[in-house]
């Protein structure tokens, strides 16, 4: 007798999770009333108007629109889809030519048995361009870096993963002089722009200390007893076990030339941003013309660099189009107008609370907000012409109802399923949601009293707006 195969369901890969996310938020727009807010443009920020909230007729997602919303969520993040899969065939193409293993070998080299020492400079090098606001979709771009410093290192993916993805967050979770988010917010609150820049610091620093602490506790774990590992005795899901991570390598004069092109295209997309507002089309365009300038430099014929760039894009289609699934629960609940309501609901539940209990919500709720919206800019002009007045009624300073957006913004990022950013970081390391929810949540806990911590001293030394 043939002996029948068990049926055993295991964790849910990630497009799974999001479907029955998506599948949920449907359902809810038949229980949660329809609503919106009125909207106005203010100095080119299309911002809510407080106190204009009203119940609108049902638009309840059909079977149909579930699916439609997959198909929507996917053209709405094509901007950011394509710079994945062109950031994928770009590093495929540097990569050929040896110049990053080369790199990351002589660092290695340098900083032997001193693997704490590397992984605090990368996440200290990533957390100030996290600060910024450079950073926290290009970081996608670096994952595949930190996963060989992490192999090198004999760790495991989970740690290649925090040192580039975490260090960058630890730094947007203040992001104090970030123009889309903590700007956005500061400009809807009618703060100078980046005032208050002192106290965010100290936060920041604090952040990216107990970041840093917590993954050395884990990396030294994990050296002690590799089983310890989240990952268990799969430490590398999508990648072979590489013996010449430990060969002496010569870094050429090509090798030298090739990186400098890299650096001198991120400066130059950096530089962008600042004098002309670039955002994710000229990055992806800056990523084509180093993957061109590459082949020029290492002598690839124009037939290999089609073929090393299609190769990594292919890699990553997986992960690209995670994003587009992820924004498909945004689209289920702006078009069952809904989203509003959610927000009506938070600013009901904010406003008996004392001033540090106010904060202290409205950073919770942000939280518990950022799940549903994990865009940032998205987030401020959704909630910040909500919570500047609330803030006002309670006595909070402004600058404090800022910090509650912006923490609450940042610090859920690292665990919401509706982050495109983090489910592809995620599928290009091939770590479970579940596994890095297991590893991280402690962190995001660590991050919550910190937050609550910093807030409280806010209100009670009056934060003003400079």
């Amino acid at each position: 007798m043939e002996k029948k195969k068990k049926w055993t369901l295991g964790i849910p890969d990630a497009y799974v999770i999001l479907f029955m996310i998506l599948v949920l938020m449907a359902v809810l727009t038949y229980i949660i009333p329809a609503g919106e807010f009125q909207r106005e443009e203010v100095d080119g920020v299309t911002i809510v108007v407080p106190d204009s909230y009203t119940q609108i007729e049902s638009s309840a997602a059909s079977p149909m629109d579930i699916f439609l919303a997959i198909q929507n969520g996917m053209i709405a993040s094509a901007p950011l889809i394509f710079l994945v899969l062109i950031i994928g065939g770009s590093f495929a193409v540097i990569e050929s030519t040896g110049a990053i293993d080369a790199l990351i070998l002589k660092t290695i080299e340098r900083t032997k048995n001193k693997e704490i020492v590397l992984i605090t400079i990368v996440m200290i090098l990533f957390s100030i361009f996290g600060t910024l606001g450079i950073i926290v979709n290009a970081v996608i771009a670096f994952i595949p870096i930190g996963i060989i410093l992490a192999r090198s290192m004999k760790l495991d993916a989970i740690v290649g993963v925090s040192i580039i993805y975490l260090g960058a967050y630890a730094g947007f979770n203040t992001a104090f002089l970030d123009p889309l988010t903590t700007g956005t917010a500061q400009q809807i609150a009618q703060l100078p722009l980046f005032s208050g820049i002192g106290y965010r610091i100290i936060i920041y620093i604090t952040i990216l200390l107990a970041t840093i602490l917590y993954i050395a506790w884990y990396v030294k774990r994990i050296k002690k007893d590799p089983m310890k590992s989240v990952l268990g005795d799969n430490p590398f899901p999508k990648y072979e076990e590489r013996d010449d991570l430990n060969k002496e390598v010569q870094l050429t004069g090509t090798h030298k030339l090739v990186l400098i092109w890299l650096v001198l295209g991120i400066a130059l997309y950096v530089f962008g941003v600042f004098k002309y507002g670039w955002s994710l089309n000229q990055m992806a365009a800056i990523f084509i013309i180093i993957a061109v300038g590459t082949a020029v430099i290492g002598r690839l014929t124009p037939n290999r660099l089609v073929k090393e760039f299609f190769e990594g894009a292919k890699g990553l289609v997986y992960g690209a189009m995670i994003i587009g699934m992820a924004r498909s629960i945004v689209v289920i609940l702006e078009d069952g107008k809904i989203l509003d309501t959610i927000v009506q609901g938070m600013a009901t539940v904010m406003t008996p609370f004392t001033s540090v209990s106010g904060a202290i919500v409205m950073f919770i709720a942000n939280e518990l907000f950022n799940i549903l919206v994990s865009s940032g800019s998205g987030q401020a002009v959704i909630v910040m012409p909500i919570m500047t007045p609330l803030a006002d009624l309670m006595e909070i300073p402004r600058q404090v109802a800022v910090q509650a957006y912006k923490m609450g913004d940042g610090f859920t990022n690292v665990i919401t399923p509706t982050s495109g950013i983090l489910m592809a970081n995620l599928a290009i390391a091939g770590i479970a949601w579940t596994k890095w929810v297991r590893f991280v949540f402690p962190l995001l806990l660590i991050w919550t009293v910190l937050g609550i911590i910093f807030l409280a001293i806010g209100v009670m030394m009056n934060w003003g707006p400079f």
